[in-house]
């Protein structure tokens, strides 16, 4: 959960980095987390805002990664 809470503190929004944990939510997660989701977690609007730009980043981020780190089976992290 470490790299969640990372995640989150590149952001400058660490102070959710709890909220994720309690919630089962990890680097995994992400790609599919909705503007509902993160409201779900109590994430105020300006926030989910810039949470939602930075998911769309890690998503191009992932789809532009070489095909050899998915075929062997390695999880990115931005």
């Amino acid at each position: 959960m470490q790299q969640i809470a990372d995640w989150l503190e590149k952001l400058g929004l660490s102070e959710y980095a709890q909220r994720f944990v309690d919630n089962a939510v990890d680097l995994s997660v992400i790609p599919d987390l909705t503007e509902q989701d993160l409201k779900d977690l109590g994430v105020l609007l300006g926030h989910r805002r810039r949470m939602l730009r930075a998911i769309a980043e890690f998503n191009r981020a992932r789809r532009h990664q070489p095909n050899r780190c998915r075929e062997r089976g390695e999880n990115s992290t931005i």
